[in-house]
Parts: C-alpha cells; sequence; structure tokens
C-alpha cells in the first residue's frame, strides 16, 4: 500500500479570492515538497503556477514558500504522509498560485523602458 500526502494548496480564483484545492500525492520517504509539486503538475493540474530553478542546491532561491506557515525552500521541505497548506510568501506581491515577486524593483523588465 502507498502512502499519500495531501497538499493543499492556496490559490487564488479570477475574483481574487482564496481557494484551497487539496491533492493527493503518492508518497515515498525523502521526496521533497518540490517533488511533490512537479508530480501534481505533470499527473493532476498543468495549470498550478510554482517556480523552481535548480542549479546547485540551496543556490536559487527560486522555490520560496509558506509551507504550513513556515517559509522554507520547497526543494529542502520534505513532504510527510499527511496533510500539508502550501501557501506563496505572503510579503511578496503574488503573481500567480505559488509564484510571487522575487526580483528587486530595479532587476524586473520594465516594457514601457524600451
Amino acid at each position: 500500500m502507498t502512502s499519500i500526502a495531501r497538499l493543499k494548496i492556496e490559490r487564488r480564483d479570477a475574483s481574487g479570492a482564496i481557494a484551497l484545492a487539496t491533492f493527493e500525492v503518492p508518497y515515498e520517504p525523502g521526496q521533497s515538497v518540490l517533488d511533490g509539486l512537479r508530480w501534481i503538475r505533470v499527473n493532476r493540474d498543468p495549470t498550478l503556477a510554482f517556480r523552481y530553478s535548480c542549479l546547485n542546491a540551496n543556490a536559487c532561491k527560486e522555490c520560496m514558500m509558506e509551507v504550513d506557515g513556515e517559509v522554507v525552500y520547497a526543494c529542502l521541505a520534505r513532504m510527510e504522509p499527511r496533510e500539508m497548506q502550501l501557501a506563496p510568501l505572503h510579503n511578496k506581491p503574488l503573481v500567480r498560485d505559488l509564484v510571487t515577486e522575487i526580483a528587486p524593483p530595479p532587476e524586473r523588465l520594465n516594457p514601457k523602458k524600451r
């Protein structure tokens, strides 16, 4: 019997209201939260937005999010066979789903200045 992790993900609907989407993910010891998110996008919901850019362990900082209210790197946080709540960083502007704006303002692309 395979264990299950339930990832409850904070998303916003078209009106901006928060909606929680729950996904059951096959669990194996050692899996990261990022592994679970990638499984969801491939097998359940290709529209789920999250950011990662794995070049070297703990080097990119792109996969930061809140897991059970704690700010973590999704690539380092271990998934567990229980319900886990995932949310975007609450102190950053929301782009979509678990994606927040992390680049400092001077480094952001500004199409008006082209």
